[in-house]
This record gives structure tokens, sequence and C-alpha cells, in this order.
């Protein structure tokens, strides 16, 4: 794959086959960031697991402390007094049948985050083949099917993130902006692993994070040692 001379200049600051401590990577994903955008950092995760089995399932959210960097649009199914607690939390769209019928039949996707109240579980079901793939799909685990609706609202605003395998034992998730600086992204980041380290199952054997990667959109990967990662 060819890539571009600010990519190969912003490459030659990054020592290949090296190891980098966390504070480290963090200083260089910002200083490699050219782009005329505020690029996103994000962390590639490959854990010892298979996703196949239910007992090596690696899912959950946690709260970044300096957020995202993005605006999130949260939207909440839900009735009564718990569409009204949405509402006062800042929730951008609110509502119950109707929303899933916006959804099936305008092919309507203008949010980022779904929340759901667990009565309304049934319906929402039914937009499992809509917002699975795309990552939409409301979960307790997740904290997004949860009566406290206000709450969920407010973490999703907060900058609550989901981490989540994919098919290949991957996690891949944003952890902010280059313009946050290298501190922040570092906190954001001890975040992250964090709780990623916490969910470890039990049925895992061996090492548990097995490489890691911290990039920006347009930016080279910086590779990390995952010895310090307590496997």
């Amino acid at each position: 794959m060819k890539h571009g001379k600010k990519y190969s200049e912003s490459a030659k600051l990054i020592e290949t086959g090296k190891l980098y401590d966390v504070n480290e990577a963090a200083e260089l994903v910002v200083k490699t960031a050219t782009a005329k955008f505020d690029e996103t950092v994000e962390i590639h995760v490959r854990l010892g697991v298979d996703s196949r089995h239910a007992d090596q399932q690696v899912r959950g959210a946690v709260v970044l402390p300096n957020g995202t960097g993005k605006t999130v649009r949260a939207l909440v199914i839900a009735k009564g007094d718990k569409a009204a607690a949405a509402e006062a939390a800042g929730a951008d769209y609110v509502g119950a049948e109707e929303m899933i019928a916006k959804i099936q039949n305008e092919n309507w996707l203008d949010f980022d985050v779904v929340i759901a109240t667990p009565d309304m579980m049934g319906l929402v079901g039914r937009l499992g083949k809509v917002l699975g793939p795309r990552g939409l799909m409301p979960s307790p685990k997740a904290g997004t099917v949860t009566p406290d609706v206000a709450k969920a609202v407010a973490e999703a605003k907060a900058g609550k993130i989901e981490y989540r395998l994919d098919k290949t034992n991957i996690i891949h998730c944003p952890i902010g902006k280059v313009s946050f600086g290298a501190e922040k992204i570092q906190e954001n980041f001890d975040a992250l692993m964090g709780a990623i380290i916490k969910a470890k199952p039990a049925a895992t054997k061996g090492q548990y994070v097995k490489s890691c990667v911290l990039a920006t959109t347009m930016g080279p990967g910086v590779k990390l040692n995952v010895a310090k990662f307590g496997n």
C-alpha cells in the first residue's frame, strides 16, 4: 500500500519494531498527525480470547475522563415519566413506537447512541437488523437498556464509549482528538484499558492483551508495550 509524503515523514518518527510506553505513544500520535482536520485518536487492542465462545466475550462501556471530543446525539426509546426524564437530561430525540417506525420506514439513523427502557425492548428488538450491524443496539451490558434513562443520557453526552470484540478478537475504540494533547489522551487510554483488563473473562488462558496499537485517523500506528498491562 502506497502512502503519501506526509504519512511517510510521520512514520519516520516511529522506530520500527519498538514497543512504546503509553506516555511516549500518546506524544507520538499527536506529533505524527498531519491532517488539516482534528483527527480522532483510536486504540486497537487484540485480546487472547475466542469471541465465538460466550464465556470469552469482552464487552462493556466506560466514561472517558476527557470525553471523546465528539458531540453525541442520543435517541431515547421510552414513554411517560421516563420520556420526560430523558428530555430533561438533554436527549436529542425521545419517543416510542413513532421513533421505531421512523427508523424502519425512513431508514432514519441521525443518532450516535440508542438508549431504551427495559419495557420497550420488545419493540426495539424489531430493529436488530438495522441497529445491530451498526453497533447501535441497546444492551444492558453497555448501560443503554436501563430504567434510569436520564443517567444514561448524561453519561453518553459526557463521553461514554462502548467497547466490544470484533470477529477477529480485536477491540477498536476512539479515545479522543489530537487537539486534546498527549496527557488527556493518556488519561482516556488508561480509563479504557483499565475497563478492558477488569472485564477479563475467567475462561481466558494465556496472555490476555496480545497487542495494542494507538493511531490517528490518517496517521501511522504506534505499537505499545503490552507487558505492563498485567497479563
